[in-house]
């Protein structure tokens, strides 16, 4: 085996892995691996959330898939039929991802393997790890599928609702203990790193305990030798292998051990209960077992508390969190910011009739003085377009307002638990169910003003703000809440790309940009006409560049969803770390993708589309190439090897273009 080193954090060392390992599928979302792994090829995901994980185990097809995690996703996949890989550092995630593919692909287990790590340590923080430069294909061997659903001549049915695999289940299960043991020996011998089924750090006399995941035991084993310099017998125990459960390594390793405490992250101590059902296999073992749940942090002073705790379990309670205590009775936490005023004067007049509105904003002076609905502080990197997005959204809707994030960087740099930006009533729900939440939140409110609980005069808007992400997981969810037609505002915020996760590709990326995981190979999603095509009552795009067309969209956007029902809105936002681009070059860098004809600015009002800016009557219009090489992103697009792709680009958003000039030529458009 010949190898190099690198300097990467765990997205990057699971792309390269995918890489390496050349498989005929790489995908972002679990459903489309899901099919592509029914065709028989080597299928590789590299998104970081959980969908259908009990259907993919139980149809019993080889998938490797990155779970990113702080401990809420590991506790959805521990009981999903999975095996699970742990790793606790950018080069884990490399090996234990090449081993992966080695272990599902087995001919007598033929199960999806998950490899998980840590989402704030490991996914984002840089190592120097040793990759192949040649040698692994050998190691990994070719994907054989006996049954596939690409053979016409031997039609087979998938699925886990047609049949009952429990049994077969069980023992691929079984027979995995022992394959990924093997498998993990021969890539020792291969490379010189060790993967342990349970890496036992300074076990062997041990008393006392602590069992810990991932990056959380590096940070344990320093404390344990400061504790074996003060000639305490203490150690501990971290699992490279979750699932199958390695019940009888556990037995072993805990055979003379007086007590441990197991950090869990999950919710109800799953590893927790698991050791202590493994432990009542062996009679004569008299282990005391003490479970801990902890936070997202955790440091030596943390280990340090739980090693007194395990010299000190004659009085402990069994099973309780830790980090935190359930309140008192009579707490009453400190006032926060004053209730903002919902009776302030209107900052957009709305004259005309649907179909035809005109807005006439307020002076902006008079704008900038509106009470932020956002208050001070975030956790955004300099220059992010989200907080001015807000901003210019929030100044010009009027009465009381309740928004819903789903899961992103807007939702994350605004809310860092246990604080929150927001000073109005702000909701969170995951991108899969983010527009069907809310929509049932609508429903319930004017159920109630027509019960006569709420005065209708409470005048609430409903706005649900998404990432271009969120838009791809949650599409379904808000094409349903369009189809319903309730009146609510959708926002979506597009940075072209998942930034939440490390900046990797949504489908509104466009063609060739480079993302943190692989460049675009297909042009991006043009959700705007997709919601469109719903006959929604207002459908528009902005800028958060263009100010004052922005706001006048989005005081238009608040009548329609009052009066006629649901509005979808999407607006450019900057992403200066994932653009790879300086935040002091915002301004020309949104100019620019609206003169060369990338991001038109337009509206669909009851079915009629305006443009709303338009650089060939104004002269601005500059070349697609004058926008892309103002970004880190896309700089290598017009080197002279990437022609094609440059001109596919073109074409494309010139087609659009077009297409978008077109219908608001022609009103039967």
């Amino acid at each position: 085996m010949i190898e190099h080193t690198e300097f990467l954090n765990g997205k990057e060392a699971a792309a390269l892995a995918s890489q390496d390992i050349k498989p005929y599928f790489i995908g972002e979302q679990a459903a489309m691996c899901y099919g592509a792994s029914l065709g028989g090829g080597r299928v590789f995901n590299l998104g970081t959330m959980p969908e259908i994980l009990a259907e993919q185990s139980n149809t019993r097809i080889p998938i490797v898939q990155n779970l990113v995690t702080s401990g809420k996703h590991l506790d959805t996949a521990l009981n999903s039929g999975w095996i699970i890989l742990l790793a606790r550092n950018p080069q884990a995630v490399y090996d234990l991802n090449l081993a992966a593919v080695k272990i599902g692909e087995h001919t007598d287990i033929r199960l999806p393997v998950i490899v998980c790590y840590d989402e704030y340590f490991t996914h984002e923080q840089k190592h120097r790890l040793h990759v192949f430069d040649e040698g692994i294909q050998s190691f990994l061997g070719e994907p054989k599928a006996a049954i596939t659903a690409l053979d016409p001549n031997n039609p087979v049915t998938f699925g886990s609702k047609t049949f009952n695999t429990n049994k077969q289940h069980f023992m691929a299960m079984a027979t995995a203990r022992g394959v990924i043991f093997e498998v993990l020996n021969e890539f020792e011998k291969l490379t010189g790193r060790a993967y342990p089924i349970l890496d036992a750090y300074r076990m062997d006399d041990a008393e006392y305990a602590v069992i810990l995941l991932n990056t959380a035991a590096e940070t344990a084993k320093d404390v344990v030798d400061q504790y074996r310099d003060k000639g305490l017998k203490v150690g501990v125990i971290s699992p490279n292998v979750i699932r199958p459960f390695p019940i009888e390594d556990f037995i072993t390793t805990l055979k003379n051990v007086k007590t441990i405490v197991v950090g869990d992250r999950a919710e109800g101590g799953n590893i927790s209960l698991e050791i202590r059902a493994a432990l009542q296999q062996d009679p004569n073992n008299k282990t005391v077992v003490l479970s801990r749940i902890y936070g997202k942090e955790f440091n030596e002073a943390d280990v340090e508390a739980f090693f007194e705790l395990a010299q000190n379990s004659r009085d402990a309670i069994p099973f309780d969190y830790y980090g935190c205590y359930k309140g008192e009775a009579d707490y009453k936490p400190p006032k926060g910011l004053p209730v903002i005023d919902a009776k302030v004067a209107s900052m957009a007049t709305i004259t005309g009739k649907s179909g035809n509105l005109k807005v006439e904003l307020a002076p902006l002076w008079a704008i900038a003085d509106v009470t932020n609905r956002i208050a001070p502080g975030h956790g955004a990197c300099p220059g992010c377009g989200i907080f001015s997005m807000l901003r210019q959204i929030f100044s010009v809707l009027e009465g009381e307002l309740v928004i819903l994030f789903q899961s992103g960087c807007g939702m994350v740099v605004t809310t860092d638990y246990p604080k929150t930006a927001h000073r109005i009533t702000y909701i969170q729900n995951d991108s899969q169910n983010g527009a069907t939440t809310l929509s049932g939140l609508v429903e319930m409110y004017h159920e109630k003003v027509r019960r006569g609980e709420l005065a209708e005069s409470n005048d609430i808007t409903f706005l649900m703000i998404t990432g271009d992400g969120g838009m791809d997981f949650g599409m379904g969810d808000a094409i349903g809440a369009a189809n319903r037609n309730h009146r609510m505002i959708i926002i979506e915020y597009d940075n072209q790309g998942c930034m939440n996760t490390g900046g990797q590709l949504s489908d509104s990326t466009p063609l060739g940009h480079s993302t943190g995981t692989v460049e675009k190979s297909f042009h991006h999603k043009d959700t705007a006409q997709i919601f469109a095509a719903c006959h929604l009552p207002y459908v528009f795009t902005a800028s958060e560049g263009f100010s004052e067309d922005l706001m006048r969209k989005v005081a238009k956007a608040q009548w329609y969803a009052k009066r006629e029902g649901l509005v979808y809105g999407k607006i450019m936002s900057f992403c200066p770390l994932h653009w790879h681009t300086p935040d002091s070059v915002a301004q020309s860098v949104m100019q620019a993708a609206l003169d060369c004809h990338f991001f038109p600015l337009y509206e669909v009002e009851k079915g009629k589309t305006t443009l709303t800016y338009d650089p060939d009557i104004l002269g601005t219009r500059l070349p697609v190439t004058s926008w892309l090489k103002r970004m880190g992103k896309t700089k290598h697009l017009l080197n002279p090897k990437n022609a094609a792709i440059l001109k596919s680009f073109e074409t494309e958003v010139e087609r659009r273009w077009k297409r978008i000039k077109a219908m608001h030529e022609h009103e039967e458009l």
